[in-house]
């Protein structure tokens, strides 16, 4: 048996494609020879994350009350009218964005991937030597053993989280902002830190162009999201990563203008001033996500992301958009009054606020097809729209998060009535003053101690639903034979998968485990708020065409290496879960 797999990095089945550890260094220039395919040399691969199907719907088509009627993303309106839209998309589950966008990355699921959430649990691996900047305790590592920890691959990691750049010595950002003492680690590798690239368990799209021979760059939210090389890549699978994390403190941003706003001060002071944070503010959002929109318009010019030095234009390049995700979840209190966004009603009428960052992605996409015209190469590019998760509820009236107050009806977590038993890690335990928590949003993953069987800890749960005393809001209950529908058996190899939880909760829609009073919305669970979301496949060649079929967000890496001239085998995932290419695209012909 693999000592890789005795730590949880692998599954007992996987092997890997020799493309997935073997890489070129950067083209010299010009375009990607990507084996002889006729049209095809680019992928524009954008995230913009909450974006449900229906709000693409809505923007596109227009919805009453809203821009008197008319369309208000005419940008994503002209890409489909060259483009083959999916309206019955599902996300990965749990649609968390750490899952979210593997399942975009390598064609996977969490069973194939080992990414549940970007703070989760591993049976196997060991503490990272210092304490995270969130809290997960540093702590000894026992070689060749199982030890057991909370995971943690999100702003935690930096080096300094306040820090736009990650803490970085030099430069701004990346890979060289990931402390690898707070990383966590492997018994059976000599307690080896675990980079992000190597605890997802397959290889990548990234992967797979870079060993070709392409010149790949991308933009996401935090360091540890650098986890999109791959596994066995070293990191190096993106040859221009650029991650200004979005957990850091607000900062001005010199020469940067969003939509015409100058981002030198920050437009919303009041924010900066009583939050510190680039999510507590609408405005100060869109300076944001324009730097890494900047990023991508100077991909497509043949710069690097920062504009400082020529680069060969990308064959897979793209970003996620924060913008609709805060959108559909801020209620903005630092304001008099008091700005809310979300939705006006259950069919997705977004509010002035959410609307304005819709809008803003969509001009910002608009920005970038008109430089792929400028530079000739429109003709030659894939763009590919979708998000990695939705958010919940759409009828944001229905939000319920916890509450303290007598009466209200959710009062608390399945994670906190566990642990009140004494059923819990301790890292993962609310009830550690100074530890990170347990792996909750509108939905609950919980790994149970040796104290706890799951039986017992499932019956204390069930006893609280449906009755009238259902103070977690519990929808549906995941364990045993029905969490294996969906993933490996829980437990310790051979026989279960270090990763899986024991219990997996979806509680009622609306519910979210979470005391926050600055949210109306969160994403991570199963319901269709969550995982249903916008996938726009376009290319001038294209006719307009709508799929219905359900598809999901893993069909995209295939998608992407289809397109490209590549063999979508060549992804460990597509390969072990049969991932199909999306339906409706005829890259031969094209």
């Amino acid at each position: 048996m693999s000592s890789k797999w005795k730590a949880g990095i692998l599954t007992a089945a996987l092997l890997f494609s020799p493309m997935a550890n073997v890489y070129a260094g950067p083209n010299d220039g010009g375009e990607w020879e990507n084996g002889g395919h006729s049209r095809i040399r680019h992928v524009l691969l954008i995230s913009i994350d909450g974006m449900h199907a229906v709000d693409f719907l809505n923007c596109s088509k227009g919805i009453a009350g809203v821009n008197g009627g008319e369309p208000y993303c005419p940008n994503l309106a002209e890409l489909a009218e060259t483009g083959v839209n999916y309206r019955d998309t599902s996300t990965s589950k749990p649609s968390d964005s750490f899952p979210g966008l593997m399942a975009l990355m390598t064609g996977g699921s969490p069973r194939t991937v080992g990414a549940f959430y970007d703070v989760a649990y591993d049976r196997v691996l060991a503490p990272p030597t210092v304490t995270t900047g969130d809290g997960v305790a540093g702590g000894t590592c026992t070689a060749g053993a199982p030890n057991g920890t909370t995971t943690e691959f999100d702003e935690g990691i930096d080096f300094d989280q306040t820090k736009l750049n990650g803490g970085a010595p030099t430069g701004d950002g990346g890979i060289a902002s990931i402390d690898p003492a707070r990383l966590i680690r492997d018994p059976y590798n000599n307690c080896a830190p675990v980079y992000p690239w190597d605890f997802v368990r397959t290889n990548t799209i990234f992967g797979v162009i870079h060993a070709a021979g392409g010149y790949t760059a991308w933009s996401d939210k935090h360091p540890s999201y650098s986890s999109v090389s791959g596994h066995g890549s070293g990191g190096k699978a993106v040859n221009d990563y650029y991650s200004p994390d979005i957990n850091s403190i607000p900062v001005p941003l010199p020469g940067v203008t969003a939509q015409g706003v100058s981002c030198d001060p920050l437009p919303d002071q009041t924010a900066v001033t009583s939050s510190n944070a680039w999510t507590d503010s609408f405005q100060n959002m869109m300076c944001y996500d324009q730097i890494k929109v900047n990023a991508v318009l100077n991909w497509i010019n043949g710069k690097t992301h920062n504009g400082s030095a020529s680069a060969p234009r990308p064959a897979l390049m793209g970003m996620n958009f924060q913008v609709v995700s805060v959108g559909q979840k801020l209620i903005e209190k630092s304001l008099t009054p008091t700005v809310t966004g979300g939705y006006a009603d259950s069919i997705g009428t977004p509010t002035a606020s959410l609307l304005s960052e819709i809008q803003f992605a969509d001009a910002s996409i608009g920005a970038m097809v008109s430089a792929l015209k400028k530079n000739g190469i429109y003709d030659k590019t894939l763009v590919i729209i979708t998000a990695k998760h939705g958010q919940s509820p759409i009828d944001s009236a229905r939000y319920l998060g916890i509450s303290n107050s007598t009466g209200d009806p959710i009062t608390t977590s399945p994670a906190t009535i566990l642990d009140g038993l004494g059923c819990l890690p301790l890292s993962e335990s609310p009830s550690n003053p100074t530890g990170i928590g347990p792996t909750e949003d509108d939905v609950s993953l919980v790994w149970l101690n040796s104290s706890c069987t799951t039986a017992g800890a499932v019956a204390s749960l069930r006893s609280m639903s449906p009755t009238t005393s259902n103070i977690a809001g519990i929808g549906e209950l995941f364990s045993g034979p029905n969490l294996r529908t969906y993933f490996n058996a829980p437990g310790l190899p051979p026989n279960g998968d270090p990763r899986t939880p024991d219990i997996l909760t979806t509680p009622d829609i609306g519910v979210t485990y979470s005391g926050s009073g600055k949210k109306l919305a969160e994403h991570g669970g199963f319901s269709r708020d969550d995982t249903n979301v916008m996938i726009l496949v376009s290319n001038p060649s294209f006719e307009a065409k709508t799929v219905f079929i359900p598809v999901e967000t893993l069909q995209v890496a295939p998608t992407v290496l289809k397109a490209l001239g590549l063999d979508p085998n060549a992804l460990d995932a597509v390969r072990l879960e049969g991932t199909q290419v999306l339906p409706g695209l005829d890259f031969d012909n094209q």
